[in-house]
């Protein structure tokens, strides 16, 4: 099936319109004055299964034939497309095995068994998934669910096109992450047959940006495997199929850091309230990052995932915020008398600040039995609060050396 017009987006538009939600389309003042630009948030990291991948794989399942579904589904991932596929083929009452890799994260294992698919767990990558799933379809006859390399999944993904210009038929921008190419080439086929000059721009993660040099070369090319905070967008090798639709339909790429990725999970949790995984922080890591130079424009940045492991989130929080100077470490020496760490505390408290950590050093040898070293660790509202701060214990000629 060829996406030579709307009539396959349009129906899997309707063979979605009973199962997927129509995600919010959210405006945000404060990124559309930090970045000159009207910006909106189209929020695929609340959908069903927490990523847009469920749109895919549905309809893929939706389009086959009685003996196809008769005979079951196969897919190969590490985390959404998995989740995808086993929340679809139970819909159907379609048998479905995904090959997860020995590394996949449990919570994602099982998140996919509990939508009633079989889990086979093999290999350390996804290569040697999908290598042991081509082996399965082989032997077994079922269908392999690809997630993204196939018209059918290109089509459920574009039904996100159709959302946004329902919701904001002004829109100008549409930035969509890149991965194995499906998502930015629903999107793309079906926003320019609706409004041919809406402009789309992919995002990629600066360390694997397959689907860039493979532009630059004109011809698919294969990258290192290297694992990026984006890990739902860490591809080696752009789908052929996909590739020929962000020829043809996709304006350009461009490239974000594990830095700016990181920075864009935190600040879209403090300013949004919203949960992006890295793969759907991407776009507005580039906005942050002024790799989109527009002003003035109606942009909706595609929040594509929100399925993020909360260890992660916890260490994105914390170096965030040490990047940021608001957590701040530094030894302060104190006479070691009674009360005198007391009224440190109590100074700390009226300079606004947030004690995390105290702890006091054991180096008498060195100062005498008069005085000790404690080590703070605080929060601050912000880093010209933290500058603050520390300026006002120095004048009261405490004696400072910060850590972090």
């Amino acid at each position: 099936m060829k996406l030579n017009d709307l009539s396959c987006f349009e129906k899997a538009r309707e063979n979605l319109k009973e199962v997927v939600r129509d995600t919010p389309l959210l405006y945000s003042s404060t990124f559309s004055k930090l970045t000159g630009n009207n910006i909106y948030f189209k929020c695929e990291n609340k959908q069903k299964t927490g990523s847009f991948k469920l749109r895919g794989a549905y309809n893929k399942i939706a389009e086959l034939n009685c003996d196809e579904r008769r005979k079951g589904v196969i897919a190969s991932s590490a985390g959404n497309h998995a989740q995808g596929v086993a929340y679809a083929a139970t819909s159907f009452g379609v048998e479905a095995t995904v090959v997860m890799p020995l590394t996949a994260p449990l919570a994602k294992i099982q998140a996919t068994l509990g939508y009633g698919a079989n889990v086979i767990k093999y290999g350390e990558v996804y290569d040697e998934c999908f290598n042991k799933a081509m082996e399965i379809r082989e032997k077994e006859g079922v269908t392999f669910v690809h997630p993204f390399n196939d018209e059918d999944v290109i089509a459920g993904q574009g039904t996100i096109a159709f959302e946004i210009l329902d919701k904001l038929p002004e829109v100008d921008v549409i930035l969509v992450p890149i991965g194995g190419g499906g998502l930015i080439s629903g999107i793309a086929t079906a926003a320019k047959m609706l409004k041919p000059e809406i402009i789309i721009i992919g995002v990629e993660a600066e360390i694997i940006p397959s689907t860039k040099v493979s532009l630059a070369n004109k011809k698919i090319t294969t990258l290192p495997g290297v694992k990026s905070l984006a890990d739902g967008i860490s591809v080696k090798t752009p789908g052929d199929i996909t590739f020929e639709y962000i020829k043809k339909y996709v304006d350009r790429v461009v490239t974000v850091s594990e830095d700016e990725i990181a920075y864009a999970i935190f600040i879209l949790m403090e300013r949004m309230k919203l949960v992006s995984e890295g793969a759907g922080a991407v776009t507005l890591a580039a906005l942050l990052a002024n790799k989109i130079p527009m002003s003035n424009k109606n942009i909706v940045s595609l929040i594509s995932g929100g399925n993020i492991d909360i260890a992660m989130v916890s260490k994105i929080i914390e170096r965030q915020l040490v990047l940021l100077k608001r957590r701040i470490s530094f030894t302060v020496e104190i006479k070691d008398k009674v009360g005198q760490l007391g009224c440190f505390i109590t100074k700390l408290g009226t300079l606004g600040a947030n004690i995390i950590k105290v702890r006091q050093e054991k180096t008498w040898e060195e100062k005498g039995l008069e005085y000790a070293d404690v080590i703070f660790e605080i929060e601050t509202e912000s880093k010209e609060h933290s500058i603050y701060i520390l300026e006002a214990l120095k004048k009261e000629e405490y004696k400072l050396e910060i850590i972090s």
